[in-house]
C-alpha cells in the first residue's frame, strides 16, 4: 500500500515537473502556442466592400497577351547590365532547374523531360524578337514544354530575363575535327 502511495507520488511529481518545464518553454518561447493564438471567425466580421478601382479593366496582363507578339516591347533597354543582371537572378531562381547552369536545356527538372527544354543560346531563340520570347515564356508554347509563367513571374522580372538570355548571344559552334 506505501509502495502504491510513492509510486503515485513520485509519477505525480514528475508529472508536475513536465508541466512546470512546458510552462517554463511556452512562457519564454518568442512565438506562441496554437491554443494561444486568436481564432478565425469570419462569421463575426462584416466582409469587407471591395472598391470599384481595385481591379483593373484594361492594361496589365490583357494588353500584353493580346498584343501581337513581335510588336511587344519592354518599357526599359534589354540591354543595360542592370537589367541584365537582375535578369539574370530571375533566370537562377525561375528558369535553371529546366534550361541548366549553362542554358542548354539538361537542368536537373529538364534532363527529365522528353523532348528536352530549348537551348537559350541556339540560333532560333536568339533570333526570336524579344516580344515573342516574352509572349512564349509568358503564356507557354502549345504543344511544348514551356509552361505559361505570367502569373508566377512578374511582368518587368520576365523583361528582365529576355534580357539575360539575349545577352547570351549564340553558343559557338565548334567545326567537326578534320581526318
Amino acid at each position: 500500500m506505501i509502495r502504491g502511495f510513492i509510486l503515485i507520488a513520485i509519477i505525480a511529481a514528475a508529472a508536475l515537473a513536465v508541466y512546470g518545464a512546458v510552462t517554463l518553454y511556452d512562457e519564454t518561447l518568442q512565438v506562441g502556442r496554437m491554443w494561444e493564438t486568436p481564432a478565425v471567425r469570419p462569421h463575426e466580421n462584416p466582409f469587407p466592400t471591395m472598391s470599384t478601382a481595385g481591379v483593373p479593366f484594361d492594361g496589365g496582363e490583357r494588353l500584353y497577351r493580346s498584343a501581337d507578339p513581335l510588336t511587344l516591347t519592354a518599357a526599359f533597354a534589354l540591354d543595360d547590365p542592370a537589367v541584365i543582371a537582375q535578369g539574370r537572378q530571375g533566370y537562377q531562381y525561375y528558369c535553371l532547374q529546366c534550361h541548366g547552369r549553362h542554358h542548354d536545356g539538361l537542368g536537373t527538372v529538364g534532363q527529365s523531360f522528353a523532348p528536352l527544354p530549348g537551348d537559350l543560346r541556339s540560333d532560333k531563340v536568339q533570333n526570336l524578337a524579344p516580344g515573342m520570347l516574352f509572349h512564349e515564356i509568358s503564356y507557354g508554347i502549345p504543344n511544348g514544354r514551356q509552361p505559361a509563367l505570367a502569373t508566377t513571374i512578374a511582368a518587368d522580372q520576365r523583361w528582365q530575363i529576355i534580357g539575360y538570355i539575349k545577352s547570351l548571344g549564340v553558343r559557338p559552334s565548334f567545326p567537326p575535327p578534320q581526318p
